[in-house]
């Protein structure tokens, strides 16, 4: 139950608001312009924002063995550009929190399967019943929150 209450948890719930707002500010952008030219707009800011950011912080970029990081380590960048189009196409169609719902779901059954096997790189946490039970009851709320 710490857990729950935990600053991780809290940094973790910031993001998903973020996350919903991002994707109706991305979404009505698209409405207004085109999905492909939002999307690189909203791409270019966000590098801005980085690179500003890693500036800001004298982070030592160029000090970070990175050809000898696995390459599938890179593919975050277009995930990104495949979220941010994915996401502003279905808000208009389906609604913001029927959106977000059915992100959360994929999420957390993707999580689920990634701290299961291990997958990515990441530390191998086996799955418990409850997290199964817990997935359920989510699709369940999921339900119960589509309009």
């Amino acid at each position: 139950m710490a857990k729950f209450f935990s600053l991780p948890f809290l940094v973790a719930t910031i993001s998903g608001v973020a996350m919903a707002i991002q994707g109706t500010i991305n979404s009505a952008l698209s409405q207004k312009t085109s999905l492909i030219s939002a999307t690189l707009v909203v791409h270019i800011i966000g590098t801005l924002v980085a690179l500003i950011t890693v500036l800001a912080w004298r982070a030592p970029l160029l000090k970070h063995p990175w050809t000898s990081i696995p390459w599938f380590l890179y593919l975050g960048g277009v995930l990104s550009v495949i979220i941010v189009g994915l996401v502003a196409v279905s808000i208009p169609k389906i609604g913001v929190c029927n959106a977000t719902t059915a992100i959360i779901i994929g999420q957390v059954s993707m999580a689920v399967l990634i701290d299961h096997f291990g997958w990515l790189g990441m530390n191998r946490m086996p799955w418990s019943p409850w997290q199964l039970v817990g997935i359920g009851f989510l699709a369940a709320g999921a339900k119960l929150l589509f309009r």
